[in-house]
């Protein structure tokens, strides 16, 4: 199982610029419970446009989304029960890597975000800043890999691409020093009938 990776607290100015950005419609890099994440207010769908701009990655590729809790899930998707079974599983049995789930029938979030069949992969964070993010912000915040589409994600924050830093409105301080690897989320989609499919371990 991951470490939980910080044992010191973030600095509340930061946290407060972020959320400012992400307020005023702009987009920012900082620190997710895997990787390094380029992010928005996912209802935004200007936010989600200028996003895809900056990764080089059609729009018709969807993004995922964070969350601070499961009793908000209900609002933005539907959640069948292997839906359920499956965040208990990983709760209870800590699995080595954080979990993203795609829900079935997406809603109140940004049209553009959202994949062609309806679904949108979320999941729930907490990691302590992105997790202070969404409980301040009370909306999802897009959580896409910071990296150019197709190249490499960045491990630690010192590899990521000039490029996306420079694009970005505002680049969180904390963890910037952070030298413990991290990796993508594991991804299951979930549909309606209680199927799943594992996307990636």
């Amino acid at each position: 199982m991951q470490p939980i990776m910080d044992a010191k607290r973030y600095d509340k100015e930061d946290l407060q610029e972020a959320l400012r950005v992400l307020r005023s419609g702009g987009i920012i890099v900082y620190p997710t419970d895997t990787v390094w994440g380029i992010g928005c207010d996912a209802t935004n769908a200007e936010a989600v446009k200028r996003i895809y701009a900056l990764k080089q990655r059609e729009d018709s590729k969807s993004m995922l989304v964070l969350l601070d809790s499961v009793a908000k899930l209900n609002y933005y998707v539907d959640v069948p029960e292997a839906a359920e079974i499956l965040m208990e599983a990983t709760e209870n049995e800590g699995m080595g890597k954080p979990l993203t789930i795609i829900y079935p029938n997406a809603r109140h979030l940004a049209e553009n975000l959202i994949a062609g069949d309806g679904s949108i992969g979320i999941r729930i964070t907490s990691e302590p800043f992105s997790k202070a993010l969404c409980e301040q912000l009370r909306h999802p915040i897009v959580s896409t890999s910071a990296n150019i589409s197709g190249h490499p994600s960045a491990p630690f924050f010192g590899e990521i691409e000039a490029a996306i830093l420079n694009g970005a409105d505002y680049v969180c301080r904390f963890r910037r020093d952070d030298d413990c690897p991290h990796e993508p989320s594991s991804i299951i989609k979930v549909n309606d009938d209680g199927s799943f499919k594992i996307i990636r371990e």
